[in-house]
Formats: structure tokens, C-alpha cells, sequence
């Protein structure tokens, strides 16, 4: 099951800041490797890749093991935006 983090969230980047609208993620001993969508002030959208350890965020790349994919896929149900977007990216 994944952890639930309040939805829309801000961030800020050096090119634009925006709200993070769509999260999905799968819970590890370890880590939570995360999809998000990031939807910019412009109306640009971007997804991050990314995980936490211990609850926080890490700027290191987002490992996902094919162990993770089925679980990942599944909370992909709760993300339509971000499904769609995986898809154009999977033709």
C-alpha cells in the first residue's frame, strides 16, 4: 500500500514552479520509488522519477525493479494523468 502525501503540493525549480497533481508509488524496506506529475504556473507538465528514504525526498535517480512493476501498474489506476503520459511515452 502506498504512503498517501497531501495532494496538490507546491514545488519550486530554477526553470518554474508549479504543483505536484498526481502521485504514484510503491512502499520498500527501504525506499519508496515514486512517479509524479508536476504540473507548472505555464501549464507545462513534466513527470519526476524519483523516491524517498525514511519519508524524505532523494535527488538521486529513481531505481525501479521489475519486482516493482506489477504493484507500480496497479497504483497507476489512481493516476490517469500520469498513465496517459506513460503511455505516449511507451508507443
Amino acid at each position: 500500500m502506498a504512503k498517501e502525501r497531501k495532494l496538490p503540493r507546491p514545488f519550486a525549480m530554477p526553470w518554474g514552479k508549479g504543483n505536484i497533481t498526481e502521485e504514484v508509488q510503491v512502499i520498500r524496506d527501504h525506499w519508496e520509488p515514486a512517479i509524479q506529475l508536476m504540473e507548472y504556473e505555464d501549464g507545462s507538465k513534466s513527470l519526476r522519477f524519483c523516491f524517498y528514504t525514511k519519508g524524505r525526498f532523494n535527488r538521486n535517480p529513481m531505481m525501479l525493479g521489475e519486482e516493482d512493476l506489477d504493484e507500480m501498474a496497479a497504483e497507476l489506476k489512481s493516476a490517469p494523468k500520469i498513465k496517459a503520459m506513460l503511455k505516449r511515452l511507451a508507443k
